[in-house]
């Protein structure tokens, strides 16, 4: 039997690992949780006029079937939807305005952009139909052995090259415009990624699945998964900061020490069983492994530094055209590339708790705006952007692979027992592709402790999956 097991990290990644490995190896193995920073990783909430609201991690797909099994098995709610609408905004105007009438807005693009809206749509409803597969193939335990093998399985070598070539690229080669794809497509990756059209294009389709389909969030906050799965496996969460790996062996089974520091000191652990869920990129970790032979490779790639302010103050809506602030119409605004923008997003953010008698600010008073950009902002651009303001919170932290840095897909598998989570985020960061690699990464361990082999890397598994039912 597995005794103790340990996961590094507390974000989404970490409990959601906790929670699927005690489900796969039953409730008897003892879990030790280390998180030197707090619980929910970077589904942080910042605080304004005693509300908090979401700096980052923001919205979930409708399509996101763990995360909606999260929600359930711990009793959350969805946060009450507030409408508003977006807008695309150039640097000198607004290039695509959402109105209150869906036919119009579908007219508009369809008026703008013709077929390449439609073709768009078909294009990212294929990746997404054969990417609902993992559920089916998790649902029969099968798990994978590497991100290509996972990818191949749901969509062959296309899937595979999707990791590897832009969305631009796969997009322009359906028959979407290079206009469609500067105006409506640079836009939303700026706001979802921070960065452009040169993201593969399977992080690119998981990014407009979002944009288009219907989101939501948790009512409390979306960090309320974490600590909510961290409570339900009962485990050990170790306020420390993991600082390295190394590698023992007893009875011919490998033993893994964890070494961290804490506020008390330094200490270390043994494991039968680890997974990693925090980055393990030059400048992030500085993570040792040790007496591994062969030795684990270091990991390729760079961070994409991006920033949140969420400022408390009065938007100016003369500079995108309202001198009148009355008439502003718009919750968000998306940005193209441009080199004079100097932001990638505005959004008048609704707290994680919404009552029922919550209304929006109108456009005229002081509302909460998060504004996503590269750098921080100085204050001519805060003056820019607000006639005044009370509050502004910076949060900066390099929250997304740069994609257009790494060529080949990070490994799960480490060692025998040793498994690497974040390397999903090379093929798409979203909350949900974290948790069906938490749950990979569980049945994977259980299958490999279990030698049951025939569940792990299995060829043709649509027909697999068929024959089983």
């Amino acid at each position: 039997p597995l005794s103790p097991a340990a996961v590094v990290g507390a974000g989404l990644g970490g409990s959601a690992a906790a929670y699927f490995l005690q489900q796969h190896f039953g409730p008897q193995v003892q879990l030790d949780v280390y998180e030197a920073a707090g619980v929910g990783g970077r589904l942080a909430t910042v605080t304004v006029n005693k509300q908090q609201y979401e700096s980052r991690g923001a919205s979930i797909h409708a399509l996101s079937l763990h995360m909606q099994d999260f929600v359930k098995i711990l009793g959350l709610k969805h946060r009450r939807e507030v409408a508003g609408k977006s807008a695309i905004f150039s640097g000198e105007h607004f290039i695509l305005e959402e109105t209150d009438w869906y036919l119009l807005n579908l007219f508009r693009l369809w008026w703008h952009y013709g077929i390449s809206f439609l073709r768009l749509q078909m294009w990212v409803e294929e990746v997404m139909e054969k990417f609902m597969r993992i559920y089916k193939y998790q649902a029969h335990g099968y798990a994978f052995s590497s991100l290509e093998e996972l990818l191949r399985s749901l969509g062959g070598e296309a899937f595979v090259n999707m990791t590897q070539r832009s969305v631009a690229e796969s997009l322009l080669e359906v028959g979407v415009t290079q206009r469609f794809v500067d105006d409506v497509i640079a836009a939303v990756l700026r706001s979802s990624y921070s960065q452009s059209v040169l993201v593969p294009a399977f992080a690119g389709a998981m990014s407009l699945a979002g944009a288009q389909g219907s989101t939501w969030a948790v009512e409390g906050g979306n960090k309320l998964v974490c600590s909510g799965l961290l409570k339900l496996t009962k485990a050990n969460v170790i306020p420390a900061r993991v600082t390295g790996i190394s590698l023992h062996s007893s009875e011919g089974r490998a033993l893994y020490q964890v070494h961290y520091e804490s506020t008390e000191g330094q200490g270390s652990a043994f494991y039968d069983l680890v997974v990693v869920t925090t980055p393990l990129h030059p400048g992030r970790s500085n993570f040792t492994f040790e007496n591994f032979d062969p030795p684990i490779a270091d990991f390729p790639g760079a961070f994409q530094p991006s920033v949140t302010s969420v400022v408390h103050g009065y938007l100016n809506s003369s500079y995108f055209g309202f001198p009148d602030p009355k008439l502003f119409p718009f919750t968000s605004i998306l940005t193209t590339d441009t080199p004079e923008l100097f932001f990638h997003a505005v959004d008048n953010i609704c707290p994680v708790n919404i009552s029922a008698a919550f209304r929006r600010k109108q456009p005229q008073e002081a509302a909460v705006w998060r504004v996503l950009s590269q750098r921080p902002l100085d204050k001519p651009q805060l003056k820019t952007l607000f006639r005044s303001y009370y509050s502004v919170q910076v949060t900066e932290w390099p929250t997304y692979p740069r994609y257009d840095a790494a060529k080949a897909l990070p490994p799960i598998v480490l060692h025998e027992s040793l498994f690497y989570l974040s390397g999903v985020e090379w093929v798409a960061s979203s909350m949900e592709m974290v948790a069906v690699a938490a749950k990979n990464v569980a049945l994977l361990a259980y299958n490999r402790w279990h030698q049951e082999l025939e569940k792990i890397d299995q060829k043709d598994l649509m027909h697999k999956v068929k024959t089983e039912l």
